[in-house]
């Protein structure tokens, strides 16, 4: 009964949703303030409806309930709580219903939170809201019903794919679907201005909240896929540009050009065109990233490969969302551009520059991405877009960009003395290329690219730390003043400076655990030392021992440096007997100067593992927890810039006829 109820709960939300894409928007057009209000409730009933439909599959696959298909092919009754509970994410089925859950949950939000929005933008928002909720309701109860029934039930379950059995992992697609779907309320708000005919300062900042919110999620979520990546998958790698890793990177990319496009739009009016379209386009590839992921065009540990037909129902809302939007913006957005004029030397243009290199950046991996797939839709012919081809394309774009991240806060609004800017940063540049050289004193290997890079990740740390001084002014003055000056600065201001740091020390552990890493893959039997970055580690053979649903073959690995014993590694490979699958788990030293890290491949030969001898791969990755380190110092940043009491209350106040279309739309 309790699966019956959940689905039913569903089709009620289709209703709600129906009516809210409906009602709200002909208010607004009417001017009927009751029709527009209706938005409130409906937004409201749409999570209460979803979130018992999402609460009804937990519950069928916390209890272990058979009879709901859904839950055979991926639980099973010896799993433990923590992946029973993930179960409910981790098919199509359930992700879909996750999705339409957050979806809910931001629409919800912005009813509940949007107190300062007027009742017109407000309506028109959730009703574009609520018909992104309908696409996907109808698609989920159409083609992905999460509580079809199988009878008779079997006696257990298939359980979950294995690799996903894992914390990181467990958390990952939440994180990641708060971001990808937090756009949506943010193109929401871009179609209801086109709608509306109007953007200018307050819709900037009301939007800004959101942005903010999606960013930080999605900026989490791809970071713990990565370092789940990083230490479940056993290659020693944090990212591969994989295509779906690909689809989850572009809208972070672009959603960061969308906070810094609507920075311009609420301090000086500018960039309004810009902004919508980058909305726009921001949600657009997180839908785009559903249809390659659900399609069946690729198969993927974090792919859900279905049937091409669920796709094509997927392609068809692809192309009424991004067809419509661009189409209404296409009309509407020549109407709308102007603001605050700006010279070629002002924090303006540097903005319009990081915009137009994050464009840029975002169309190289858009196109590394769908040409092996267009390619062998056409011809059939499957090729591989890997890593030497984005390492080639993509990291040339991304450095002037981090170069201008340092130079930018520093420039004035309207126009700048260029000549003050440099003789700040002078002092800057000279230790940038003291570093590099530095750098390449003491390593003496590795591409010239890693070298520049980690001068360029220097300059971005020693500039976004030199303008925090300056706003403080740290050493000018008496300590007590610049505490004071400290506490005054707006939140936002410690949240951008944070997140560039961040960025800068991230930076750190991308080049050196890809420039410098150390790696070696041996044959080993017990007793057999191999020599890495210093370290002695000592292979004492493998023991099998019991999980709640594997069993693992268990290394054992003696590390010792100088003679001095440093710490034992445990690697592990495990089997699953229901899912008749194998994972890898790792073991890793982690400190800050870099991992040590260890995967037990598998016996060196058929009966090499009743002698003891297995493959074993060992390497050293330098800076790598800068990485995780980095990320985040972004996510607090980002954190700190929400916590700014400007971005929830004191929005400025519209004037009463400034319409910036020449037709309105009501």
């Amino acid at each position: 009964m309790i699966p019956e109820t959940g689905q039913f709960a569903l089709a009620l939300a289709l209703a709600a949703a129906l009516v809210q894409s409906i009602l709200p928007m002909l208010g607004a057009a009417r001017g009927n303030l009751l029709w527009m209000r209706s938005a409130r409730s409906s937004s409201i009933a749409q999570l209460v409806l979803i979130g018992i439909s999402f609460v009804a599959l937990m519950r069928s696959f916390v209890v272990s309930d058979f009879t709901v298909l859904n839950v055979v092919e991926n639980s099973n009754s010896l799993k433990p709580m923590l992946f029973k509970v993930a179960g409910t994410w981790g098919s199509h089925e359930g992700s879909l219903l996750l999705w339409v859950l957050i979806l809910a949950i931001f629409g919800a939000g912005v009813a509940l939170f949007g107190s300062n929005i007027p009742d017109a933008l407000k309506a028109r928002t959730l009703s574009v809201q609520a018909w992104i909720s309908t696409g996907f309701l109808s698609f989920l109860l159409l083609t992905s019903n999460p509580f079809a029934r199988v009878f008779p039930p079997p006696l257990d379950g298939n359980d979950l794919n294995p690799l996903l059995q894992d914390l990181g992992l467990a958390m990952h697609p939440p994180l990641l679907y708060f971001g990808y779907v937090g756009f949506s309320i943010v193109f929401s708000f871009a179609v209801a201005a086109l709608i509306e005919g109007r953007v200018d300062a307050a819709w900037a900042r009301w939007v800004r909240p959101w942005t903010l919110v999606a960013w930080m999620s999605l900026t989490a979520g791809i970071a713990l896929g990565s370092w789940w990546a990083y230490y479940e998958l056993g290659w020693g790698g944090w990212w591969f540009w994989d295509p779906v890793e690909n689809v989850s990177f572009m809208p972070w990319l672009l959603g960061t050009a969308l906070l810094h496009s609507a920075i311009v739009t609420e301090k000086r009016g500018a960039f309004k065109s810009w902004t919508i379209l980058l909305a726009i386009l921001t949600f657009s590839l997180s839908l785009l990233g559903t249809f390659i992921v659900r399609s069946g065009l690729l198969t993927s540990v974090h792919a859900f490969a279905v049937d091409p037909e669920r796709g094509l129902y997927i392609l068809g809302l692809l192309a009424i969302t991004i067809g419509g939007s661009l189409t209404l913006y296409a009309w509407r957005a020549p109407a709308m551009e102007g603001g605050g004029l700006f010279t070629p030397i002002s924090r303006e243009a540097g903005l319009l520059v990081n915009n137009l290199l994050l464009a840029t950046a975002t169309a190289t991996v858009l196109f590394g991405t769908l040409y092996p797939l267009v390619l062998e839709a056409v011809t059939g012919d499957k090729i591989s877009v890997g890593p030497p081809f984005f390492n080639a394309t993509f990291i040339p774009i991304m450095l002037p960009l981090v170069v201008m991240m340092g130079i930018g806060p520093f420039l004035s609004w309207k126009r700048t003395d260029l000549k003050g800017v440099f003789q700040r940063l002078r002092f800057i540049a000279v230790l940038m290329g003291l570093a590099g050289l530095a750098t390449w004193y003491v390593l003496r290997g590795g591409p010239v690219l890693a070298y520049l890079s980690v001068a360029i990740a220097i300059w971005l740390l020693l500039a976004t730390l030199r303008e925090w001084t300056v706003r403080i002014r740290l050493l000018d003055v008496p300590m007590s003043e610049s505490i004071r000056r400290a506490r005054n600065l707006p939140r936002a201001s410690h949240g951008m400076t944070m997140a560039h740091v961040g960025l800068a020390i991230a930076m750190f552990g991308f080049v050196g655990s890809s420039a410098w890493k150390s790696e070696e893959i041996v044959f080993v039997q017990p007793g057999s030392i191999i020599e890495i970055a210093g370290f002695d580690v000592r292979f004492d053979g493998v023991e099998q021992v019991r999980g709640p649903n594997y069993v693992a073959d268990r290394g054992t690995l003696t590390v010792s440096r100088e003679g001095e014993f440093v710490t034992t590694l445990y690697p592990e490979r495990r089997s699953y007997p229901v899912a008749q699958s194998r994972t890898t788990e790792s073991a890793i030293r982690s400190t800050l100067a870099g991992d040590l890290y260890a995967s037990l491949a598998e016996p060196a030969s058929e009966t090499a593992s009743d002698q003891g001898a297995w493959t074993l791969r060992i390497l050293y990755e330098p800076l790598v927890f800068f990485i995780w380190m980095g990320s985040i110092m972004m996510i607090f940043g980002g954190g700190l810039s929400l916590s700014d009491r400007r971005l929830r209350v004191g929005a400025p106040r519209r004037a009463i006829k400034s319409k910036i279309a020449a037709t309105p739309a009501e």
